[in-house]
């Protein structure tokens, strides 16, 4: 009897302790008023800025509160970022860029319609206030859309940036904007290409943080990832390999 009361008595704590631990974990609440969200997304993105910079590559890295090796290095909010009226931002690597290459070669504007190869970390994020502090949680890679993470091969041509006519006509219900990320088309046309094969090292060109308002907002979308971008604010990090004039059967 007394063994059986041990072994309940043991059972309650851990479940204390586990439920405690449970409570720990941030736990996103979406705001009744989008202006709140929005005002979350800008402040974490701030907070973002802040907290990490890039290493040697060009990829973003958190700092430390234990490595001292990172002491030195630039927050990204020391890069100029700069803040579209979109409210995406973005930041453009200095010594990352076409001309910037040894030797330098002139980089190619991208244009509304071209064919991007692009290589990527690509993250969403929840940006949520919990208790009192406003930051974003919950991190999710973009499956499929983050080489970096993987395969290390650019994509082609993502549907996100453009979705052809044959797309749109097959479900006439839906148009360009359940599709495409309208904040990242804005942005990645203030970068210029590159020309260069899928298997030449990277040397990632920048960051574009896109808040959900300027994403998919809370409106129904393509299942790109396997789960829900609504409230998501987006963190492209990466290089774009080429881009090329779409051909007119193509579009």
């Amino acid at each position: 009897m007394k063994k059986i009361f041990l072994y309940i008595l043991a059972g309650s704590l851990c479940f204390t302790a586990c439920k405690k631990d449970g409570d720990d974990t941030p736990t996103y609440v979406e705001p009744e008023d989008i202006a709140t969200q929005n005002s979350y997304d800008d402040q974490s993105i701030q907070k973002f800025l802040d907290n990490n910079y890039l290493d040697s590559q060009g990829n973003i890295k958190a700092f430390s509160s234990t490595d001292t090796s990172d002491d030195n290095e630039k927050k990204l909010s020391e890069l100029n970022p700069i803040t579209l009226p979109s409210g995406v931002v973005y930041i453009v690597r200095a010594g990352a860029q076409p001309e910037d290459s040894s030797p330098p070669v002139t980089g190619t504007t991208i244009g509304e319609k071209d064919i991007l190869t692009i290589l990527s970390k690509t993250t969403t994020y929840l940006a949520a206030n919990t208790d009192g502090n406003v930051a974003f949680i919950a991190g999710t890679s973009m499956s499929g859309y983050s080489p970096l993470e993987g395969s290390g091969s650019p994509f082609k041509d993502p549907m996100f940036y453009y979705v052809k006519k044959n797309v749109l006509t097959s479900d006439t219900s839906k148009d360009k904007n359940y599709y495409e990320i309208e904040g990242f088309q804005e942005a990645i046309r203030k970068f210029k290409a590159f020309n260069q094969d899928n298997g030449a090292p990277y040397n990632l060109q920048g960051v574009i943080i896109v808040p959900s308002r300027a994403a998919f907002a809370r409106d129904a979308h393509y299942n790109y990832s396997g789960y829900s971008f609504r409230n998501r604010s987006f963190v492209f990090n990466f290089q774009v390999y080429k881009s090329e004039t779409r051909p007119a059967d193509q579009e």
